[in-house]
């Protein structure tokens, strides 16, 4: 695909190529990866300015995200990756394998620090969910701080530069220009801007910023970072889709690859009916979100990397409410679990009062069955993020469930985010979907695909 950057995205491009350091803050769903990575292969293959660039992810994204986008775009597809990811024995194949880009998770940054010591490789550094790095006192910080001299580039990405307070921004910042704008230390910052709130006889719990102290802290680092919401900068139509790709680990995969073959080989493909093409596609569309129901209808929990994805895209959303939908009763319980101890106000959809609680703002995740909802609901007031855990092949309820927020009066564009299993059948339904077949057809023309490669391989 050719990739025409609107007009945020040039800036934003130009910008990087000119700047050693930059934050972008960019709201989820304006295209912080694709603008990066335009960046980097300017920089490294025209400008021959960088060499080997590494980009510090969650550990779901640094699993497919980075790597499906590039491939994406004609201008960029060519780049290299690597993912330094699984075991110590891989990550270090990992690192030694020619490649333009290496990506880890940001929980193996201590360890590849520690790997490289005074040897540090990666001229370019990008930090996707550059809060991650909002403590000075992780280890994750400590660890990228001492080898910040060996690097000439930085980036950092995030929609949520500061989702606790403004105290969040100094170690984000001091990783950009080493203290030079908001001080060495975190305790000079803290004086200078802040006064103490919330304390007893011997110690300072919270702190508010002074007066004026918000306008000062943005006039010191406007030069390094780029600040844009999505309803002040897009230049784009007023939804926009996108595809979290999820990688399934080694375990999970086989049983899929099992799942699939197991069940396919048992039909041939000039006499399947939508009965039984229903009941196929359902099995493996369970699977990719994470359980399958057995004969006794109880689910069998087989994975967590879905629920992994979306507690990472949530955080990435950051105080973004998001309208949730799922597919089967045990996506909803293991969501709901997965959410308990995030903190975050989680409701199932169950009828008028959780629309009006939605939409005064008291509801950060909605959970929804898009049969439950896809009708009528005006749940726009309350947010402008769709998140779909488990697809439909139902193009009327797919589209019908995202107008719940793409209607007359939303104010911001509506962003929609897929969580879709790569090479799954979820990939198959995302295809349905994007070329406007109907249930049955969509379902059907799936199915027979499926069959043809199952039974290739199986040869």
């Amino acid at each position: 695909m050719i990739f025409t950057p609107h007009k945020y995205q040039a800036y934003c491009i130009r910008r990087l190529l000119d700047s050693p350091a930059l934050a972008l803050w960019l709201e989820m769903g304006l295209g912080k990866t694709v603008v990066t990575l335009s960046a980097i292969d300017e920089l490294k293959y025209n400008r021959f300015e960088v060499q080997r660039v590494l980009v510090i992810a969650p550990k779901k994204v640094a699993e497919a995200t980075w790597q499906k986008e590039a491939a994406r775009w004609e201008h960029t597809k060519h780049l290299r990756f690597s993912t330094v990811l699984g075991s110590t024995t891989r990550r270090i194949r990992a690192v030694n394998t020619p490649a333009d880009i290496y990506v880890i998770n940001r929980d193996n940054v201590c360890w590849l620090v520690n790997y490289y010591r005074n040897d540090w490789p990666f001229d370019m550094v990008v930090i996707d969910e550059a809060t991650s790095f909002k403590s000075q006192a992780s280890k994750r910080w400590k660890a990228l701080k001492s080898v910040r001299g060996h690097i000439r580039r930085i980036v950092e990405l995030t929609g949520t530069p500061s989702p606790q307070g403004l105290l969040d921004l100094w170690p984000q910042v001091y990783l950009l220009d080493q203290g030079q704008r908001l001080g060495r230390t975190v305790g000079s910052f803290r004086e200078r801007y802040f006064d103490p709130d919330k304390r007893d006889a011997f110690r300072v719990f919270t702190y508010k910023p002074k007066d004026g102290a918000e306008q000062a802290i943005q006039s010191l680092i406007g030069d390094i970072c780029i600040s844009m919401r999505a309803e002040d900068y897009l230049d784009l139509p007023d939804c926009i889709t996108g595809i979290v790709p999820v990688a399934l680990d080694a375990a999970a995969e086989k049983a899929y690859k099992q799942l699939e073959r197991e069940a396919i080989l048992q039909v041939d493909e000039a006499t399947i009916d939508a009965g039984t093409a229903g009941v196929l596609t359902n099995k493996l569309l369970q699977l990719c979100d994470g359980a399958v129901y057995d004969g006794q209808h109880q689910a069998r929990v087989i994975h967590g990397c879905k629920i992994d994805a979306f507690l990472e895209l949530l955080e990435a959303l950051g105080d973004a409410h998001a309208l949730v939908f799922y597919s089967f009763q045990h996506d909803r319980e293991r969501i709901l679990q997965a959410l308990q101890k995030t903190g975050k106000r989680v409701r199932v959809f169950n009828g008028p009062q959780d629309e009006e609680d939605w939409n005064a703002g008291k509801i950060d995740v909605l959970l929804a069955h898009p049969a439950s909802c896809a009708y009528g609901l005006n749940l726009q007031q309350g947010g402008h993020h769709v998140v779909w855990f488990g697809l439909t092949w139902s193009l009327e309820l797919y589209q019908q469930a995202n107008k719940r927020l793409h209607r007359q009066g939303q104010k911001q564009p509506v962003i929609i985010h897929h969580l879709v299993v790569e090479d799954g059948m979820d990939a198959e339904v995302m295809k349905a979907l994007e070329s406007k077949a109907g249930t049955q057809e969509g379902l059907m023309n799936a199915l027979k695909a499926r069959i043809r490669k199952v039974k290739g391989d199986a040869k």
